[in-house]
C-alpha cells in the first residue's frame, strides 16, 4: 500500500525493461538490459537500479507502463489432466500474463518499481513485484557509496544481479506446463510477504545489505490475490543478507556473492503444533559479462544454493515423515547475443536433496530430485529504441525448450504409472509487447 501511495505522488506533475524507465532516462532498452528486453542487466542498468530509479534526462515523464505476455505450449506427452480450466492436457494458447507498471524515480532521493498482474491461466489479478527505495550518496575515507533502504515483497526482487531466483534465466515461463515439485524457501516467498532491507553499493565494487521479511496477513493476501496458506506463515521475521563484490576490467565485468535467507514457516499457517519449521538457505553466485565492439553481448550466471531444514511443525502435523532434511540446487546459464538484438542461451540445472515418504509422496523414489537444460533463441528487433511506433514500445519472440533428464525424483516412472521424465520436455513459443 505504501509503495502505491509513493506511486500516485510520483504521477503528479512537479526491472524488467520498463518503457516509463526509457523515457525517464533518455536512453533506449539496451542501455540497461543485456538483449534489448529485460530483465537482465548491465552495468549501467544496475547502477540506474542501486540509484533508486532516480536517473533522468526530461523534467518530467508519466510513470506508467504495460507488459503483455503471449505463448503457444506444448509438451512431449500430454499431461494426466488440464493444466487449468478451459485448457487442453496439451498444446495450448494462452495470454500468460497482462501487467500494468508504475515505475519512476522522484528527485534524487525516491523511486520505485511496482507491478500489478492479470494471470491469464489462473484467471485472477494479483500485486505482483514490488520494490520501492529511498537513496543517497556519501563519501567515506575515500569510498564514494550510495546508500539506500528497499521496502519490496520477495527476498531477491531487490538484487542489482540476475543470479538469484527472482531475476534469474529463464527470465519468462508459462503456469500452463508442468514442472518439479521441490525448489528452495528463499525463491517461493515473493507476494507473501514484505521487508525492509538496507543496502550500500560502494566504489561500484563491493555490494552489501541486510534486513528482514514479515508475512503479510492471510485476509490481505486473499484481498491482494496471493495465496496466504503457501508455504505458509513466517514466524516473527525472517533476515536476509547479501553480498557481492564487482569489478569492471574494460568492456568486461565480473561479480562473486553469497546470500543467506532464515525463516521459521508455520505450515499452512498452522500454529497447532507449537512449533515452526526453520529453513536455512544459504548460497553462493558468479557471473560474468563482456561487451564486444561490434556490440555482441557474452554472459554467464551461475548459483548454488544449500538449504538446511528442520521441520519441526510438518513432522508432528504429519506433513513430512523425518525432521531433519536437506535441498540443495545449481543452475548455470550461458547467453550469446548478436548485436544485442538476437540471441541464444542455454541453462543446466539440477535439485536434490534428502527423501521423504510424506513430504514427497507423489513421486514413487520419495525424493525431490529434478535436473534438466533450457535452451532458448529470442529476438528483440527495437532494443535500440527506433521501433516505429515510437520509443516506448518494444517486443521480444522466441522459443524456448525444457528437456528433463529426472523429474520429481526419477528420470524413469517417477510417479508410479510409467510416467518419464522426458514426457515433461516442454517446447515453447512466447512473445513479449512492451510500451
Amino acid at each position: 500500500m505504501l509503495a502505491l501511495a509513493l506511486m500516485v505522488t510520483f504521477a503528479a506533475p512537479g526491472a524488467r525493461a520498463v518503457p516509463s524507465f526509457a523515457a525517464q532516462t533518455g536512453q533506449p532498452c539496451n542501455a540497461c538490459h543485456v538483449g534489448g528486453l529485460g530483465p537482465q542487466l548491465t552495468p549501467f542498468g544496475r547502477d540506474f537500479k542501486l540509484r533508486g530509479y532516480t536517473a533522468r534526462a526530461v523534467p518530467w515523464n508519466i510513470p506508467l507502463a504495460g507488459f503483455v505476455n503471449a505463448s503457444y505450449v506444448a509438451t512431449a506427452k500430454a499431461q494426466d489432466a488440464p493444466p487449468a480450466p478451459h485448457f487442453g492436457r496439451n498444446e495450448n494458447l494462452a495470454v500468460d500474463q497482462v501487467s500494468l507498471f508504475l515505475a519512476g524515480g522522484l528527485g534524487h532521493h525516491l523511486g520505485a518499481f511496482v507491478q500489478t498482474t492479470y494471470d491469464g491461466v489462473g484467471h485472477a489479478f494479483s500485486w505482483d513485484n514490488v520494490d520501492v527505495r529511498a537513496v543517497t550518496t556519501a563519501h567515506f575515507r575515500g569510498s564514494n557509496m550510495v546508500l539506500g533502504l528497499t521496502l519490496n515483497n520477495s527476498p531477491t526482487v531487490q538484487d542489482p544481479f540476475n543470479t538469484l531466483p527472482t531475476w534469474g534465466f529463464p527470465y519468462t515461463d508459462s503456469g500452463l506446463p508442468p514442472g518439479p515439485g521441490a525448489s528452495p524457501l528463499i525463491g517461493n516467498l515473493g507476494q507473501t510477504v514484505l521487508g525492509v532491507t538496507a543496502y550500500a553499493w560502494i566504489d561500484s565494487r563491493l555490494y552489501v545489505e541486510a534486513g528482514g521479511y514479515r508475512s503479510l496477513g492471510a485476509r490481505m493476501l486473499a484481498r491482494l490475490g496471493a495465496d496466504p496458506f503457501s508455504p505458509g506463515e513466517i514466524d516473527g521475521v525472517a533476515p536476509y543478507a547479501r553480498v557481492a563484490y564487482h569489478r569492471n576490467f574494460g568492456t568486461q565485468n565480473v561479480e562473486a556473492g553469497a546470500f543467506l535467507l532464515d525463516a521459521r514457516i508455520f505450515p499452512g499457517r498452522d500454529h497447532s503444533a507449537g512449533a515452526a519449521d526453520h529453513y536455512t538457505d544459504v548460497g553462493l553466485d558468479a557471473s560474468y559479462q563482456a561487451f564486444m565492439q561490434n556490440q555482441d553481448v557474452i554472459t554467464l550466471n551461475a548459483r548454488y544454493t544449500y538449504e538446511k531444514q528442520k521441520l519441526n511443525a510438518s513432522q508432528p502435523l504429519e506433513l513430512s515423515a523425518r525432521r531433519d532434511l536437506d535441498l540443495q540446487d545449481i543452475r548455470v546459464d550461458a547467453s550469446y547475443y548478436w548485436r544485442n538484438r538476437a540471441g541464444l542461451s542455454a541453462q543446466v540445472f539440477d535439485t536434490w536433496g534428502g527423501g521423504d515418504d510424506l513430504l514427497y509422496a507423489d513421486n514413487r523414489r520419495r525424493r525431490p530430485n529434478s535436473a534438466g537444460f533450457v535452451f532458448q533463441i529470442d529476438e528483440t528487433p527495437w532494443g535500440d529504441g527506433r521501433s516505429p511506433f515510437g520509443q516506448r514500445f518494444n517486443v521480444r519472440v522466441g522459443v524456448q525448450y525444457t528437456a528433463y533428464l529426472s523429474f520429481d525424483g526419477a528420470g524413469t516412472d517417477y510417479d508410479g504409472s510409467s510416467r518419464q521424465a522426458g514426457d515433461n520436455n516442454t517446447l515453447r513459443v512466447f512473445t513479449w509487447i512492451y510500451y
